[in-house]
């Protein structure tokens, strides 16, 4: 919690070197998945990827965007439905590129998108899960400081995060 304090004052006060470089978003969204892959089946997550047949590369810090889609990994085995499925996608569109992934949530959905991105502000209100409501505040802060657009959309219990850096 307090490691996470500290990064969401750097990010939203700006006080963060970025390393911008060459990131290949397939790799990196890939990678991360297959970490995660063992506590998404022992939840019963089947997640769906869906991946360009070309490399994805952005220009963005490969550490921060790293966090970005790690925090939403991390609210997919918090949040998701047992059971079900979740998907995720890599893609080019518009001179981003864009990661975006979805699931089904195991509460109800009942904060909007903009209350969300707040700090400490947690999709379910019964606090049955672990976590501060820090992640997706900081996720978003990290992809606009990198240039990017970070939305996130609500549609009933669906919940979608989509992440766009510039392409290289």
């Amino acid at each position: 919690l307090i490691e996470d304090l500290v990064e969401a004052s750097k990010v939203t006060t700006g006080n963060v070197t970025l390393n911008i470089a060459e990131v290949n978003l397939n790799e990196m969204a890939i990678q991360i998945s297959g970490e995660n892959e063992d506590d998404l089946k022992a939840l019963g997550i089947d997640l769906r990827i869906n991946e360009p047949p070309e490399d994805v590369i952005v220009k963005a810090d490969g550490q921060k965007t790293y966090r970005i889609i790690d925090n939403l990994f991390s609210n997919i085995k918090k949040y998701t439905m047992k059971d079900t499925r979740a998907y995720m996608e890599i893609r080019k569109e518009d001179g981003y590129g864009v990661f975006e992934i979805k699931n089904v949530s195991k509460e109800e959905l009942n904060k909007t998108e903009e209350e969300l991105m707040q700090r400490f502000v947690r999709g379910e209100d019964a606090r049955t899960t672990e976590g501060a409501g820090l992640g997706l505040s900081i996720a978003k802060s990290l992809t606009e400081l990198q240039n990017g657009i970070f939305t996130v959309v609500i549609d009933g219990d669906l919940f979608k995060a989509i992440i766009k850096l510039p392409l290289k």
